[in-house]
């Protein structure tokens, strides 16, 4: 496979279910910076395609990976610092310095937390699962909590800016909360006007909306990021 010298490769997985995926790749297409993308069927056997394939980018074995001149970086937070360092430009993080140290918080905190919410509520763009999200709720004081502070963490950051973003304009924190107002929408998770407000303005973006599209065009079922449907 040969790529565009000049142009960074990010390597994705099923648009579908791949939620750090879908982080890099809102991030470039809503920054307006060109790229080429190489999307690779998730399968995480040591012998699969997939693990092969990123065998020769890095050594990571998962998704994403951003190639840029020959040069490998991996891990969504390491791939958003690196464009935001390319691209001072496009103010991928606030300008001022104390926004932008809440961004990297809030960041950091999804990155590493919110276990619960992504075991029960894995992404799935094609799906319409409404009778889920409640049941889950009802069910799991860990989930209830999880969406508890997401939704704090919306609402401080939207008060008295009137969005529609969590910092005034499109960020890294964006990009980063995009997987789970996607989960919002697929399970019906029930928030308050604000967060539905935001996931609403989220999934409206035309990068959302074109990932979403492609997302539901893959027809490609996988058992181990479905586990309240059987395949058809």
């Amino acid at each position: 496979m040969t790529h565009d010298a000049e142009r960074p490769v990010l390597y994705i997985g099923n648009k579908n279910y791949s939620s750090w995926s879908l982080r890099a790749w809102l991030l470039l297409k809503q920054a307006g910076i060109e790229f080429e993308e190489v999307k690779l069927r998730l399968d995480f056997d040591p012998a699969s395609p997939f693990k092969q394939a990123l065998a020769q980018v890095a050594p990571s074995g998962r998704v994403p990976v951003l190639v840029d001149r020959g040069f490998a970086v991996w891990d969504t937070l390491a791939i958003a610092e690196t464009l935001a360092e390319r691209h001072p430009d496009k103010e991928l993080w606030p300008a001022d310095a104390h926004r932008r140290a809440r961004a990297r918080s809030l960041c950091a905190e999804m990155h590493a937390g919110f276990g619960a919410l992504r075991n029960h509520l894995p992404m799935n763009i094609e799906a319409s699962l409404p009778e889920i999200g409640p049941r889950i709720l009802r069910e799991h004081a860990d989930v209830r909590a999880d969406v508890a502070r997401i939704e704090a963490i919306w609402s401080e950051q939207l008060a008295g800016r009137g969005g529609p973003f969590l910092f005034g304009r499109f960020s890294i924190a964006d990009a980063f909360f995009a997987p789970v107002c996607s989960r919002f929408r697929s399970y019906a998770v029930p928030v308050s006007a604000t967060a539905e407000a935001y996931v609403a303005h989220i999934l409206a973006l035309p990068a959302m909306q074109a990932w979403s599209a492609e997302a539901c065009r893959e027809h490609t079922f996988l058992a181990d990021d479905e586990p309240y449907r059987t395949q058809r």
